[in-house]
């Protein structure tokens, strides 16, 4: 995605205009989770999923409708193979979420920013810098150490497939940089492709029997509370979040996009123990302070080096 780079000399006002949004962002993203297992349970994933996308789809393709007919059929077939690694992602992350605290959730996943750069360094066979691998293993120390709040025992479930989330979140990054096709694409069309292409997994999913609950099945159940929180994770975590970033991405620098948008684990662990009262213990903290560490570091460094 391209972008224009904010002046040197550019008012501070003028940049926290742009700032402040993007935090806004990460603090949804971070609220996310909590929200998610708030209205989630393991035989609901799916539909809840099915809702959520289902719910802003109709208005990105209206935004978007003159973008969706200038795709050529390469970016179509590109965007719709993104589609299917983006519904692993948030079938991993909301399984995930089920089965482990929201805080774990947030912290886990922010590995993709660890992860990405090392699969890269594999994919061109460059060596990543020594400090940068430090780096890495500040952060992968830091996830042993969140996981074993109650002393070390085996991770759950949950913080399992929160790893596997990160790794898919690494596989959709480097896919989307690689896919030629989807490069030069319109990013409110190709997002709309992939979100798509994401509901027509779920929806698939869930008319098969034994996944779960049908997704009217649950929205008749849902009372106020819940369509509160499938309304949070629809309208602010997917449709303003994204309009948003192709918002800031236009007038401040990727660097600080990426800067912003990674404090999101932070108001994630903020969010767990503040409203989900959530606990880490003496380990988990210290694994936090290692994971964001250890992932403040290495995005660092891995901006220096691109």
């Amino acid at each position: 995605m391209s972008s224009a780079v904010l002046p040197a000399l550019a008012p501070p006002r003028r940049a926290w205009v742009a700032d402040l949004p993007l935090l806004l962002v990460a603090a949804v993203w971070g609220a996310s989770y909590l929200a998610a297992k708030g209205i989630t349970t393991t035989h609901t994933v799916i539909a809840v999923l099915v809702l959520r996308f289902a719910i802003v789809l109709p208005a990105l393709a209206v935004a978007g409708w003159r973008g969706l007919r200038a795709l050529s059929g390469p970016q179509w077939r590109g965007a719709g193979l993104l589609g299917l690694v983006l519904s692993g992602i948030f079938l991993l992350e909301t399984y995930g979420v089920v089965h482990t605290s929201a805080t774990n959730a947030g912290l886990i996943i922010s590995l993709t920013m660890i992860f990405t750069p090392l699969a890269e360094a594999a994919v061109t066979r460059v060596r990543p810098p020594t400090d940068f691998l430090a780096a890495a293993g500040l952060s992968v120390a830091g996830v042993v150490l969140l996981t074993q709040g109650g002393g070390f025992t085996s991770p759950s479930t949950g913080d399992l497939l929160m790893l596997l989330a990160a790794l898919a979140r690494t596989v959709h990054v480097l896919a989307m940089a690689r896919i030629k096709a989807v490069q030069d694409a319109d990013s409110l069309s190709l997002t709309t492709v992939q979100l798509g292409s994401a509901v027509a997994v779920f929806a698939v999913l869930a008319a098969v029997p034994g996944t779960g609950a049908a997704p009217w099945t649950v929205a008749a159940d849902f009372g106020a509370g819940e369509w509160a929180g499938l309304l949070f994770l629809s309208v602010l975590c997917t449709l303003f979040a994204f309009f948003v970033q192709m918002w800031s991405v236009r007038r401040t620098s990727p660097s600080r996009v990426s800067l912003l948008l990674g404090t999101e684990p932070l108001w994630a662990a903020a969010v767990g123990i503040a409203l989900g009262g959530e606990r880490l213990g003496v380990m988990g903290v210290l694994g936090a302070v290692l994971v964001l560490t250890g992932t403040a570091w290495g995005r660092r460094r891995a901006d220096v080096t691109a």
